[in-house]
C-alpha cells in the first residue's frame, strides 16, 4: 500500500502566518503614503493581495506536483535561459529608479532577478546531483575540481554579471551566498570555496569603492550622524523607528516614522514598522517564525529521499534565511543599506511569487521525506 503524502503543517503554517502578516504591515506602512501619490490608502495592499492569490496558486500547485520533475534537463534548461533572456530584457526596457531591473507590461511589473534566485538553486541541484550519481561518492568528493566548479558556476557568474550590472550588489551577493552554500553541502572542497572568495574580494572592493552612491553608503554606514539629514537619513530614521517601539509597540497602525520620515516603509525596511508599532514582542515573533521556517527546510531537506531533493530544499531554505538575515541587518544597522526584501512580509510582487512558489517545492519535498 503506498505511503500517504502528509504535509508539513509547521512550514505551511508559518508561511501563511508570514504572509498574513506582511499584508497587514504592508497596508499599516502605505496606507497614509498610498492615499497622498494614488488617492487610494488600499493600492499597495490590493497589489500584494493579487500576487500573494497568484503565489499561492502556484505554491498548492507545486505541492501536489512531485519535485522529481524539476530535475528533468529540459525544465532545467528552460528555467535558466528564459530567466537570461529576462535578465537580458531589463536593458531594453525603460529604466525605473535610474536602474534596469524591471519589465513592465501596463500595470504589471516583474523583476528577473528575483526569478534568477530560484533558477540558480534549481541549476545547481540538478547538476551537483547529477555529478554525484555519475561517480562514487568519494571519487566525486577527491575530483571535484575544476570540471565540476567551471560548470556549475557558469551561469551563476553569468547571472550575476547582469544583475550586477543593471545595478543590484545586493541581490548578487545574495545569490552568491546561496550558491556558495549548496556547492559546499554537495561537497566541494572548502579550498576551492575559499579560493573563490579571495579571489572576489578585490572585485567586491572595487564595486563599492568606485561607485560613487555605494561609497556613501558606506559612509552613512560607519558614521550616520555625520550626516543625519542627507546619507544618514534612512539609516537614523530605521534605528529611531526600532527604538520607538520599547517592548509592546506604539500600537497597530500608530507608527510615527512611516509618516514620510522613513523612506521605503512599506518595502525594504518594514521590519522597522514592525518594530514600532509591535516592539520589541513583534519583532522577536517575526525572527521566531523564520526561525521555525529554517527548522522545518533543514528537515525536509535532511529526510529528502534523493541528493536532488536534498540539494534543492537546502538551497531554497538557505535563500529564505539570508533574505531575512540581511534585512534584519539593514534594519539594525549591523550591514550597510541595501534593498533586500523581507521574505513574505515586504511588499513586491515578485520576490512573495519567487518565495511562495520555493516553498510550494519545499513542501513537496518534505511530502516525499524517508524519515522524520
Amino acid at each position: 500500500m503506498p505511503r500517504r503524502l502528509e504535509m508539513d503543517r509547521w512550514l505551511f503554517g508559518v508561511t501563511v502566518a508570514l504572509c498574513l502578516l506582511g499584508a497587514v504591515m504592508i497596508f499599516s506602512a502605505s496606507a497614509v503614503t498610498a492615499e497622498e501619490k494614488y488617492d487610494h490608502s488600499y493600492y499597495f495592499l490590493v497589489r500584494q493581495s493579487a500576487w500573494l492569490l497568484l503565489g499561492l496558486l502556484g505554491m498548492f500547485a507545486l505541492m501536489r506536483m512531485d519535485y522529481r520533475r524539476l530535475r528533468q534537463p529540459a525544465v532545467v534548461y528552460t528555467s535558466v535561459c528564459l530567466v537570461l533572456l529576462l535578465l537580458v530584457g531589463t536593458f531594453f526596457a525603460d529604466k525605473s529608479h535610474e536602474t534596469h531591473r524591471w519589465i513592465r507590461y501596463g500595470p504589471v511589473g516583474i523583476q528577473p532577478s528575483e526569478l534568477a534566485k530560484l533558477a540558480v538553486i534549481l541549476y545547481l541541484a540538478w547538476f551537483l546531483d547529477h555529478k554525484r550519481r555519475s561517480r562514487a561518492p568519494m571519487e566525486f568528493s577527491k575530483e571535484a575540481g575544476l570540471q565540476t566548479i567551471l560548470p556549475a558556476a557558469g551561469p551563476v557568474l553569468i547571472f550575476v554579471c547582469l544583475i550586477l550590472a543593471q545595478p543590484d550588489l545586493g541581490t548578487g551577493v545574495d545569490i552568491v551566498l546561496v550558491a556558495t552554500t549548496i556547492l559546499f553541502a554537495a561537497g566541494i572542497s572548502w579550498k576551492w570555496i575559499a579560493t573563490g572568495f579571495l579571489t572576489s574580494l578585490p572585485a567586491l572592493y572595487l564595486l563599492i569603492t568606485r561607485v560613487s552612491y555605494r561609497n556613501t553608503r558606506m559612509s552613512s554606514f560607519l558614521h550616520p550622524d555625520s550626516d543625519p539629514q542627507g546619507a544618514g537619513f534612512q539609516l537614523m530614521q530605521s534605528l529611531i523607528a526600532v527604538g520607538s517601539g520599547g517592548f509592546t509597540g506604539v500600537g497597530l497602525m500608530e507608527s510615527k516614522q512611516k509618516l514620510f520620515y522613513l523612506p521605503e516603509a512599506h518595502t525594504d525596511f518594514i521590519y522597522a514598522v514592525i518594530c514600532e508599532e509591535l516592539g520589541y514582542i513583534g519583532a522577536i515573533l517575526v525572527i521566531a517564525l523564520f526561525l521555525v521556517y529554517g527548522w522545518r527546510g533543514l528537515r525536509a531537506a535532511f529526510a529528502a529521499p534523493d541528493g536532488f531533493g536534498r540539494l534543492l530544499a537546502l538551497g531554497i531554505t538557505a535563500l529564505v534565511l539570508s533574505q531575512a538575515l540581511i534585512n534584519f541587518a539593514v534594519v539594525l544597522g549591523l550591514v550597510p543599506t541595501k534593498g533586500i526584501p523581507l521574505p513574505f512580509v515586504s511588499y513586491g510582487g515578485s520576490s512573495l511569487l519567487v518565495m511562495l512558489l520555493a516553498t510550494g517545492a519545499l513542501l513537496n519535498i518534505s511530502q516525499q521525506a524517508t524519515e522524520p
